[in-house]
């Protein structure tokens, strides 16, 4: 008897203790599709057969959606995986709509999706993905495009959701859809004055997130950064962002180090393809192993089984990954 309980103490021990494995793929987000070997190799690799792919963006001027940065696509662009299109809705597109520029919208939204589908022969599945960081002001009017979106398009409508949508949810609302897409990035502008990592800080996160096996949508797959930029901040303390920097970019005889991930420019000159002056401050930003993998182990004790979306593909943040 005694044997008996301490392997039943033992089997239970040891199934705590085993990490929850999470099949991943990736978000897709440049306008001109295209895979260089790298990228290919380690799409082909991941266990979902899925690919998120923007498509386009929607932005409404002068009272009038456009669409922007609509596709293109090279011919390297070859995966087995299915593509998942993907539409960013800027909120202002949200306000003061009616209920005709709802249908409108979603006609066209759905009309333009199948149309860069076929020309390009993509292999899309039966679910169209809406990223919009709505807000109480447009939660309503955003609600009624997703219902609409579905009814003219006869796919599953699935969303993204932000991390202010899930701690605010009683002024944000919840959206209508089976599933959701959990962005766990963006914990705070990059723009502003702080000491915290803008892309992913694991404290603010948990914070956004304590009350997150509460929210109401059943199926829920979780976003999680791998991207990197620099934070440039000039003589007035302004600030601009330049895509796709690392550590490694701060080694260079014209800059001055102030810390692991912060120099100062010694010497006026074009740098990533900007002209920046002397005494210019550079700050990079990036995302370690380690706090994705907190990340995830802390969201295992909030929701049951969910896949992960890496933002996003691109041999610059794939190269030196423990996927």
């Amino acid at each position: 008897m005694r044997i008996l309980k301490f392997l039943l103490v033992f089997l239970l021990v040891i199934s705590c203790s085993r990490k929850e494995n999470h099949p991943y793929t990736f978000y897709y987000w440049k306008t001109h599709l295209k895979l260089d070997q790298e990228e290919k190799k380690i799409l082909d690799h991941a266990p979902v057969p899925y690919v998120y792919t923007r498509f386009f963006d929607i932005d409404k001027a002068a009272g009038k959606f456009q669409p922007v940065g609509v596709i293109t696509r090279d011919k390297s662009f070859q995966t087995e995986k299915q593509i998942v299109p993907t539409v960013f809705i800027t909120n202002q597109s949200m306000y003061r709509i009616s209920a005709e520029e709802i249908r409108f919208l979603a006609k066209n939204i759905h009309d333009l999706v199948q149309k860069k589908a076929k020309e390009y022969q993509l292999k899309v599945n039966n679910e169209i993905q809406i990223d919009c960081d709505w807000t109480a002001g447009t939660r309503n009017d955003y609600f009624k495009f997703l219902k609409e979106l579905k009814r003219v398009s006869g796919k599953e409508i699935t969303c993204t959701l932000r991390l202010h949508q899930v701690k605010d949810k009683s002024q944000t609302g919840v959206p209508p859809v089976e599933k959701v897409y959990l962005m766990c990035y963006s914990t705070s502008s990059p723009l502003e004055n702080s000491n915290k990592n803008s892309i992913l800080d694991v404290v603010t996160l948990k914070n956004y997130l304590s009350k997150l096996e509460d929210y109401p949508v059943k199926k829920m797959d979780v976003a999680l950064p791998i991207y990197s930029w620099g934070i440039v901040t000039n003589h007035l303390e302004k600030h601009k962002l330049i895509n796709a920097l690392s550590r490694k970019d701060l080694e260079n005889p014209g800059f001055k180090k102030i810390s692991d991930n912060e120099i100062e420019i010694i010497k006026d000159g074009f740098y990533f393809g900007n002209f920046l002056s002397k005494g210019f401050k550079i700050k990079v930003e990036e995302i370690s192993d380690e706090q994705l993998e907190e990340v995830t182990r802390f969201l295992e004790k909030k929701i049951p089984h969910f896949n992960l979306i890496y933002y996003q593909l691109d041999s610059k943040f794939v190269s030196n990954r423990n996927f």
